[in-house]
């Protein structure tokens, strides 16, 4: 924080580039800083090319690994390289060129990370959305980004169950009114799909293409568009810039996940999600790591022991999820009986990220490995963390639910509602003074205005991130929970997050929620909602009193919390985050804004009723 520049120029050389940065960074337009000005680089070269060039061509860079269709595959950074090089052949016999966008809607195939990786060695720019996003949401994303080419596969596999993308992709190219050019499908032989006039097979157009070289373009030149729900119901494209981007991943890997060049990553998450981007695609390959690209899911293909055998065979060093996996292999396995069958003692850490880890799935996950368990906090705006134990640089005591300090280039302070700097321990609204380290989001794609208004108008000189907590006397910052998941009640104002921190403790509970729904008399009051423990047999008419007893005394009777319904599953996005807010509006009678990202609308239908009918007893 004392020598930015100084700071930045070093992590910068562990990049090639064309030609060197000028200015390392340039915050005369605030809230729009610029890193790495007059810089040129190319990022597939960094990530593929550069790795060859060094001799190190023959190490395995990627492993798919596909328990849902029982296949696994190893690209060299040699063959990744020459794969990569030929489709990016492809895309511009279709017209790509360097600043065109191209969306791409796969499932978790190698064909996804080289369809991105090919955009950026043209210097295009890709939006990859999630496979399987209803054909109207991707409609809206084509007519934001308007792109000039879109790249799909014929089908994803969710489960045991095959799901169709092309008439979705056609669907949503008839909704748009931006003519998105051609489309390049991947045919997967558990659907083929029919293909029309616009649309370019896969293997027929590799077969035949022309390997192209890597486009120099400027570091200030965008990589990609991310979009993440918006409040409005618009999706706000994420714009990341090519420059700060490579320099704070490269720096990001080893210090913060201690993950090295021909080092093995396993990042459990999907290639749609920021996630995806940074740590299977980026991070490990700028670094020279091998990175797992894994097509399953934590249980259920074909049990809670997936991700155990995983780690054995690919002699894992670090696992990244999210809390919502551990909760669930936690729910389907609670005494982790499974584990006794793999050898995972290559596993030198466990990451969490993506929502708040509980104490509770914390201890869980801790004793059950044998290994530290590293929350860390970050968001599809950073790219990056923003709080984390930094493993490969200075290890820290690790304490339950906190996520540990500021990482480096990340000033964050905790501000009251006047912009009043609070003091260590109070909470308040977590905020990053500006200007933001490298691989921040540069803008909203299209929109300045929209990111002032998002992002940087609440607190002047400030990044908002919407969410709430305290920095404690260790310097350790606490993130409790989205600032609109903090309730008044009776002109208390209290934080849901330390609820679900009691409930989540009880033996029998495996996740929980709790909302703040209104009350006449107190404004809001707190309801809960509990999915239990795989062979628990008590009901809610049991354990209800429990948990209620269990928050008045660990929270206080001011929570006036009596209120606990047990449910089969919580709502969430496909990312595990818990749809606490359309919980709440629900509850409130309100017309429910169900975000497009929700992993099984089924749940939330199952749960309406509960939400409707109010507490019992209050």
């Amino acid at each position: 924080m004392t020598d930015p520049d100084g700071f930045w120029r070093e992590a910068a050389a562990l990049i090639d580039w064309y030609t060197e940065p000028e200015t390392i960074m340039d915050a005369s337009a605030l809230p729009f800083s610029q890193w790495f000005v007059g810089g040129e680089l190319n990022t597939c070269h960094n990530a593929l090319d550069r790795h060859v060039d060094a001799g190190r061509g023959d190490q395995v860079a990627l492993i798919h690994d596909s328990p849902v269709t029982d296949s696994q595959q190893r690209f060299t950074y040699s063959e990744l390289r020459d794969l990569v090089a030929r489709f990016a052949g492809v895309l511009r016999s279709v017209g790509v060129g360097k600043g065109d966008r191209v969306i791409i809607y796969m499932p978790m195939v190698p064909e996804a990370a080289i369809a991105m990786l090919a955009c950026a060695r043209l210097g295009a720019v890709h939006s990859v959305v999630f496979g399987g996003f209803a054909a109207r949401e991707l409609a809206v994303r084509i007519d934001d980004a308007t792109p000039s080419a879109i790249v799909s596969a014929s089908c994803g596999i969710e489960g045991k169950r095959v799901v169709e993308y092309k008439p979705l992709l056609d669907k949503a190219i008839e909704l748009a009114e931006h003519d998105p050019g051609r489309s390049i499908v991947l045919q997967r032989p558990q659907y083929e799909a029919p293909m029309t006039e616009r649309d370019l097979d896969w293997a027929e157009a590799m077969a035949s293409a022309e390997a192209t070289e890597c486009v120099p373009v400027a570091a200030t030149d965008p990589l990609y568009v991310l979009y993440t729900s918006g409040t409005t119901g618009k999706p706000k494209g994420v714009q990341r810039d090519n420059g700060g981007h490579a320099v704070a991943l490269r720096w990001s890997l080893p210090a913060i996940y201690d993950v090295g060049p021909g080092e093995v990553m396993f990042t459990a998450s999907d290639v749609g999600w920021v996630v995806g981007h940074s740590y299977i695609v980026y991070a490990p390959l700028l670094t020279g790591a091998t990175t797992v690209l894994y097509e399953g899911k934590p249980i259920g293909t074909p049990d809670a022991g997936a991700f155990w055998r995983v780690i054995q065979d690919h002699r894992v060093k670090a696992l990244f999820t999210a809390p919502t996996a551990f909760r669930g292999i936690k729910k389907e396995d609670p005494d982790a009986v499974l584990l006794r069958d793999y050898d995972i003692s290559s596993l030198q850490t466990l990451f969490l990220a993506g929502e708040r880890l509980d104490p509770e799935t914390w201890t869980w996950a801790s004793e059950t490995l044998g290994v530290p368990v590293v929350d860390h906090w970050w968001q599809t705006e950073t790219g990056w963390p923003i709080a984390a134990n930094l493993r490969g640089l200075e290890p820290m005591e690790l304490k339950a639910g906190s996520p540990s300090v500021p990482v480096p280039g990340y000033q964050v302070d905790v501000l009251d509602v006047d912009g009043t700097e609070l003091p260590r321990g109070e909470e308040g609204a977590i905020v990053i003074k500006l200007p933001m380290p490298p691989g921040c989001l540069q803008t909203l794609w299209q929109d300045d205005e929209r990111f002032r208004e998002s992002y940087m108008s609440r607190y002047e000189g400030y990044y908002l991130t919407g969410d709430g907590g305290y920095v404690d006397a260790d310097g350790y910052v606490f993130v409790m929970g989205r600032t609109d998941d903090v309730i008044n009640v009776a002109g208390h104002r209290l934080s849901t997050g330390s609820m679900e921190e009691v409930l989540a403790g009880h033996p029998d509970v495996a996740e929980c929620a709790v909302i703040g729904v209104h009350d006449a008399m107190k404004g809001q009051v707190p309801r809960g909602f509990v999915v239990l423990k795989a062979g628990v047999t008590r009901g809610e008419d049991e354990i209800g009193p429990e948990l209620v007893a269990l928050v008045r005394s660990e929270v206080g009777a001011v929570a006036s919390f009596k209120n606990v319904a047990v449910v089969p599953a919580l709502p969430k996005t496909r990312s595990g985050k818990v749809l606490r807010k359309t919980m709440r509006q629900i509850a409130d009678g309100q017309d429910a804004m169900v975000p497009s990202t929700i992993d099984d609308a089924s749940v939330l239908d199952t749960l309406r009723p509960v939400l409707q009918k109010g507490p019992q007893g209050s």
